[in-house]
């Protein structure tokens, strides 16, 4: 198995203004990832717009990923969008055959209507019989539909099983990010934390990394913090500090903002999305010059960083 941890993107999916998947887009921002020196990559996530996004296309998009990272770094992914249990079946399957190092279950999927540990249990188990028992797998709480955190029962089998190598954890709550290292420790499964806000503790309390959304703006910083913080942590914890603020721009049209500072960036050139058609920096006033103090203070960390 291949580790997955330290600086984990949740990856965009570029689109040309017409509304396909900008390939050569999605070549240069691959590349730009990796320039930056993340230790691994999320396809088809949230922040890829998968639930956007028909099943040939996610499967399309994960097999992109992997031919083009050729190896460099662990490439993970996810794509199930669907309640059904035999529609994900199709969907997991479908995708554990694209040649990623891990597959990812959308935890809110695994309990549809929110019922309880039960349903979790028969979803899960049936899904467990389903897949190549060969194909790491991972967890991710991811926020929509819904938010369904794990249980500490429903942790500890997915830790024990030996099945699971990573859990996008967005519990947004260092209590339980540092409850799940200790309840992993000893098993295959790393927690990686998806909070900016408490990004540093959560790396001193042992989370494997960060796989946020700002790791599609400044994930060298990121890098450093993960792997560095802890050689230098008074200037640490001050980036921790610019990191949280920055990271409070998601709220301010994400991912489309994030597709303006690539463009901004010259990495792809439209900032089409599929899950928000909103003018956004028409709609926040502000946006504007957040995403020009963020580009300025990310400079100067970047030069911190490097002395």
């Amino acid at each position: 198995m291949k580790k997955i941890e330290g600086i984990v993107p949740v990856m965009l999916t570029p689109f040309t203004p017409d509304n396909q998947i900008d390939y050569p887009g999605m070549t240069k921002l691959i590349e730009w990832y990796l320039t930056q020196g993340v230790d691994a990559l999320f396809a088809v996530c949230q922040s890829s717009e998968m639930q956007a996004l028909s099943l040939a296309e996610r499967v399309a998009l994960a097999q992109f990923v992997v031919a083009q990272v050729r190896g460099r770094v662990p490439v993970i992914a996810s794509g199930h969008i669907s309640d059904d249990i035999a529609r994900q079946k199709e969907e997991l399957l479908a995708m554990s055959r694209t040649g990623i190092d891990a597959l990812v279950l959308v935890t809110n999927h695994l309990d549809p209507q929110n019922q309880g540990s039960e349903v979790f249990y028969q979803t899960i188990n049936t899904l467990l019989d389903t897949l190549p028992t060969d194909l790491p797998l991972g967890l991710y709480e991811c926020p929509a539909p819904y938010r369904r955190l794990l249980s500490d029962e429903e942790f500890r089998f997915c830790a024990e099983s030996g099945r699971f190598v990573v859990l996008k954890d967005v519990s947004c709550d260092l209590e339980t990010v540092t409850r799940r290292v200790a309840m992993a420790e000893g098993t295959p499964l790393a927690v990686i934390n998806a909070n900016a806000a408490i990004a540093w503790p959560a790396i001193q309390a042992g989370s494997k990394g960060f796989s946020g959304v700002f790791t599609n703006f400044h994930p060298e910083l990121y890098h450093w913090l993960y792997h560095q913080g802890a050689s230098q942590p008074e200037k640490a914890h001050e980036l921790s500090l610019f990191l949280s603020l920055s990271a409070v721009t998601e709220t301010l049209g994400y991912p489309k903002n994030a597709k303006i500072w690539h463009q901004r960036l010259g990495t792809f050139d439209s900032e089409f999305c599929r899950v928000n058609k909103d003018d956004v920096l028409e709609k926040f006033w502000g946006l504007g010059v957040l995403l020009e103090q963020i580009q300025q203070g990310t400079a100067l960390w970047q030069k911190k960083i490097a002395q």
